[in-house]
């Protein structure tokens, strides 16, 4: 999977800058993320986390693919995730980690009268863990004795510092540029090291929204 999904990311990115016929545009796109871990087994869904709070910055390329209304949009992007791993009465331990993010998404857009055009989209990615945070914050301000461990990525570490996924994205793009956006986040890679060895799998989910804007 891995192996198929970075040759599909080059073949993309090789293959924008021949297909497109047509102006090529540039966007700068940023908004608020809210991931959170997902666990499976055998296929099936066993249980999830909370949802914490980031964000994310994203430059990308719009081009067109031999038509005026499908276009390919490789980017790189810096992405917040992690997840709300407990919460009680004393508080609350979250983990926080961000990713360097490459994306290829394949955009419909739908024109709408003057006003602009509704867009969907989807495609793979491909992330790198740069850095992450494990807290814990109490609800009554004081201290509170706890043994969460210092965060890692790789190796012996937490969570695997590679993961490959899928991006759904949609939103309105204005006339002038202007667009209104949301997405979700399908993280595909086992993240975390304790699990090899079993069948069990935990995974990113982040649901996203936010601006930007297209020149």
């Amino acid at each position: 999977m891995k192996k198929l999904l970075l040759s599909l990311i080059a073949v993309l990115l090789t293959s924008s800058a021949t297909f497109a016929q047509q102006e090529m545009g540039f966007g700068l796109k940023a908004g608020v993320n809210f991931p959170k871990y997902n666990f499976s087994s055998n296929g099936e869904n066993i249980s999830s986390t909370g949802s914490t709070t980031n964000f994310h910055v994203t430059a990308f390329l719009d081009a067109p693919i031999a038509t005026d209304w499908f276009y390919i949009q490789p980017g790189v992007s810096l992405q917040g995730k992690g997840a709300k791993l407990s919460e009680n009465q004393l508080g609350n331990y979250t983990q926080n980690t961000m990713w360097i993010e490459v994306p290829v998404n394949f955009v419909a857009k739908f024109p709408t009268a003057d006003a602009g055009s509704f867009f969907l989209g989807a495609g793979p990615y491909i992330a790198f863990g740069i850095s992450g945070k494990n807290k814990w914050e109490s609800n009554n301000g004081g201290s509170v004795e706890t043994d969460i461990p210092d965060f890692e990525f790789g190796g012996d570490g937490a969570l695997k510092s590679t993961d490959f996924g899928l991006n759904f994205i949609g939103g309105f793009e204005f006339r002038n540029g202007l667009m209104i956006h949301g997405g979700y986040g399908l993280g595909l890679t086992n993240l975390a090291t304790r699990f090899d060895g079993t069948d069990i799998k935990q995974t990113n989910r982040v649901w996203t929204v936010g601006l930007g804007f297209r020149i």
